[in-house]
């Protein structure tokens, strides 16, 4: 339970945050146009797709996170 924890902590480490927001934004883009590029184009979003698209910039963040994480917990 104590790594969930330290994981969590880590979400807001502002050592990690700026390289994980620069993948957040490039990965979740792509796949933001990917999976979402032509309902937008088309006017089609709808609230449950907006909340689709958040998810698609926070999942690249937290995984990003996340190896940071595991890279720093090896070296110490």
């Amino acid at each position: 339970m104590k790594t969930f924890k330290e994981f969590g902590l880590c979400l807001f480490n502002q050592d990690m945050m700026p390289t994980a927001l620069k993948v957040s934004v490039v990965v979740g883009s792509i796949l933001f146009i990917i999976n979402h590029g032509s309902a937008l184009i088309k006017g089609q979003m709808n609230r449950d797709r907006w909340i689709s698209a958040g998810v698609t910039y926070l999942i690249p963040y937290i995984v990003n996170i996340h190896g940071q994480y595991v890279s720093r917990s090896r070296k110490r």
